[in-house]
């Protein structure tokens, strides 16, 4: 069988569609997941970055696990395409269940968000490394790889763009709890506001449109602290129960000004309409591909062998340190955004718009890597698009929150570099099995594509507790508006400084990847070369 295979367009965008499915699980929880905890949940922000590092930490054994036995996985399919089958409705099940808010006291919450949490990393794991592995066995060309790396990154970004664009607007649909809202006029800015609902809601959040009036407590004894004028209220309403604000700030105040949103229910519903998406697409990319390349015939299972070459991959080892670097730079980026613009752009729904053009700008990001790429080498590449993205982000410390436009052109530039992290490292990864069988006759993929898995896993990880560490030392309670403004620095920190230092240190170790693009040509050709011998 003939492995340096020039794969068909439809079978690599069928393969593609597997990172859209994945992207929708992973982007949602990175990008909505910290502030559901802390605004809907009710969790504090120390505990959930603690949760975030706790999880993520133990799930590398498990990461370790499914790399060993998908290498040994044996059937029809092969050995990694059945997972890709196997997991895709208990990833969309899990999903849903991460994103609901049973009625628990503040332990049980706890219990409810470590126990989904887990569950969530280690059926994500039995899905992503597997699906991670099959893009090294579906050809032996590493320049095809590396094209199949792009479309796998388009595929990625184009569902991540679904779930950041889509999800916002989906939980104001339905979290629609169309509530009865009597305005009336106190002077020009200033407004007296009463609503009420037919049936009890558990948290709801209500502001204006524009984001800009200041809400206080007609009755002040309904403030769970000091009565202090906040952008937006979030609190509980009992059926048929009137509700008195005052707001001021903003001129012609109506009815359709007031947004009053059931975000539990608007949460819970969005995301179990993006689970049924995750499901169908993960069924399509197991029926359109195929494993070609297999282990050298000779080779005998041996797990102490293929750790022990592992260690001894100098390549691996770097890309490993890489690989969990950019993954806590893109994890901060990502998990500040919608508080970010929640509480310091006063307006969450121009998130979507924000996270829209940041999916595009990596859609063209991930299309530039393989011509780049084949011109200027992968290692260089990741380089440059380290220091150029990260030291792009530190320009948001510049930005005032009526820098909307300047906002936007430095997230788009910023993410455009960004792109081509996980696009490249995913790529190399199948370098570094190459580099292994080159050198030692020897090939575990999964084993390989495991510790990846890792990275990506545990670098989500450091960078939910560098978040919620950050956020309690400047007090932040998503669920008290009066401590929004002491931690707007953190904030702003979290957008641009801290990322942007965790870059420059991932360019600075990549220097040390020693495989440039004529040693892997020569790799490519003598791994060929073998493999046509054994047929």
């Amino acid at each position: 069988m003939q492995v340096k295979t020039k794969l068909a367009f439809k079978e690599k965008v069928g393969y593609a569609l597997g990172d859209g499915a994945a992207n929708i699980a992973w982007r949602g929880v990175t990008t909505f997941l910290f502030i559901f905890y802390t605004d809907v949940f009710g969790l504090s922000p120390v505990t959930v970055g603690v949760l975030f590092l706790v999880a993520r930490f133990s799930d590398g054994i498990s990461d370790v696990v499914i790399g060993i036995i998908g290498d040994r996985t044996e059937s029809k399919y092969g050995k990694f395409r059945p997972w890709i089958l196997w997991t895709a409705i208990p990833l969309a099940i899990i999903l849903s269940l991460l994103f609901t808010s049973p009625d628990l006291n503040s332990t049980g919450k706890i219990i409810y968000a470590y126990v989904t949490y887990i569950l969530f990393t280690l059926i994500y794991t039995a899905n992503n490394i597997p699906y991670g592995a099959l893009m090294a066995v579906m050809t032996g060309d590493d320049k095809e790889r590396t094209t199949l790396g792009s479309y796998r990154m388009v595929g990625a970004f184009a569902g991540g763009m679904l779930v950041q664009g889509a999800l916002l607007f989906l939980v104001a649909y339905f979290g629609n709890i169309n509530p009865m809202i009597d305005v009336n006029k106190i002077d020009d800015e200033t407004y007296r506001i009463e609503v009420s609902v037919s049936e009890n809601v558990e948290n709801v959040n209500i502001k204006t449109e524009n984001g800009i009036a200041q809400f206080s407590w007609e009755d002040s004894s309904l403030s769970s602290g000091k009565n202090q004028p906040t952008k937006g209220k979030s609190f509980s309403m009992k059926a048929n129960e009137k509700y008195a604000l005052i707001v001021h700030g903003e001129k012609g105040l109506t009815k359709k000004d007031i947004s009053i949103i059931d975000q539990k229910e608007g949460y819970s519903y969005s995301m179990y309409l993006m689970s049924v998406f995750l499901a169908l697409l993960m069924f399509i990319t197991f029926y359109s591909t195929k494993e070609r390349v297999k282990p050298p015939k000779s080779q005998i299972n041996n797990l102490k062998r293929d750790f022990f070459d592992l260690i001894r991959n100098r390549p691996w080892v770097v890309l490993l340190v890489v690989g969990l670097l950019f993954n806590v730079y893109n994890a901060i980026k990502q998990g500040i955004v919608i508080i970010y613009f929640t509480h310091y752009l006063n307006n969450q729904l121009l998130a979507a718009t924000f996270l829209v053009c940041l999916m595009l700008a990596s859609v063209a990001g991930a299309m530039m890597t393989a011509p780049l790429a084949n011109r200027i080498g992968k290692r260089n590449l990741f380089i440059y698009a380290l220091i150029f993205s990260g030291g792009i982000n530190v320009l948001f410390a510049f930005c005032g929150p009526e820098d909307i436009s300047a906002i936007f052109i430095i997230g788009v530039l910023s993410e455009f570099g960004a792109a081509f992290f996980p696009t490249l490292f995913f790529v190399m990864l199948g370098d570094t099995a190459d580099y292994s069988e080159f050198k030692n006759t020897r090939r575990a993929t999964g084993l390989i594509y495991s510790a990846g898995s890792f990275a990506t896993k545990f670098g989500g990880g450091i960078a939910g507790a560098i978040i919620g560490l950050i956020l309690g030392f400047f007090q932040y309670n998503g669920q008290d508006a009066s401590t929004i403004e002491g931690a707007v620095p953190g904030i702003v920190m979290l957008m641009s400084w801290v990322p942007a230092i965790v870059a420059i240190l991932a360019a600075g170790l990549m220097m040390f990847y020693p495989l440039t693009q004529k040693k892997l040509s020569e790799i490519t050709s003598e791994l060929n070369n073998r493999r046509t011998l054994e047929q």
